[in-house]
């Protein structure tokens, strides 16, 4: 393996590839690039092929740059070249993030909190304390304790259900305190999941608002 700076121009995209990458990810890794430069090589072949680092590589042409740092390997068979696009795309994904470390670097970041990657709103509001939180929760419209304490129960019955792979579809999820027309149990309750949430500091949870 050789580590040398290339032309952006010389490298070559290669014909198919496992990671599709969003238009979002893409801002991200240009504000990535901007804040702390190239931090990790992009990976060819000896035909320049791209292995790994076709996000990177699509960022800078899209910042205009020229060269990049490259890692080349020259010996590899086209089974070892298929297996390292595996890899690459998906080692990443197994781990999962400490929260209490995440919490802790965000408070000693002292309110500075425009980091790639994350929605800097949202980072304010995992390091306030839990009146800020339910303050917050409050100014998005509807949702008063009782109701956060519901969707957090309702959550996690769902998870207990997947966890042990039963289905519950025929079930209509409502926040209703009524029973359903004929029935003596209380109807199941469930989150609507939109996509917006906020992480608890204290225990890590996620309040879908």
């Amino acid at each position: 393996m050789k580590q040398l700076t290339m032309k952006l121009k010389d490298l070559v995209r290669p014909e198919r590839n496992i990671r599709i990458h969003t238009e979002k990810q893409l801002e991200e890794f240009e504000r990535s690039v901007r804040m702390f430069g190239q931090i990790r090589p992009i990976v060819v072949d000896e035909n320049n092929t791209i292995l790994a680092g076709n996000g990177l590589y699509e960022t800078l042409l899209r910042m205009n740059r020229e060269d990049a740092l490259v890692y080349k390997y020259e010996d590899l068979t086209e089974a070892q070249k298929k297996k390292l696009m595996i890899a690459d795309n998906k080692i990443f994904s197994l781990g999962i993030e400490n929260l209490d470390t995440l919490n802790e670097f965000l408070e000693e970041l002292s309110g500075d909190l425009d980091i790639p990657g994350f929605d800097e709103e949202i980072l304010k509001q995992m390091v306030a304390d839990a009146d800020e939180i339910t303050e917050k929760i409050a100014e998005y419209g509807t949702l008063d304790e009782d109701e956060v304490q519901k969707i957090k129960e309702a959550n996690e019955r769902r998870e207990q259900r997947e966890a042990t792979g039963s289905t519950a579809q025929s079930e209509t999820p409502t926040f209703s305190d009524g029973d359903s027309e004929g029935s003596d149990s209380e109807p199941e309750q469930k989150p609507a999941e939109t996509g917006r949430f906020v992480i608890c500091p204290k225990c890590g949870e996620k309040i879908w608002l």
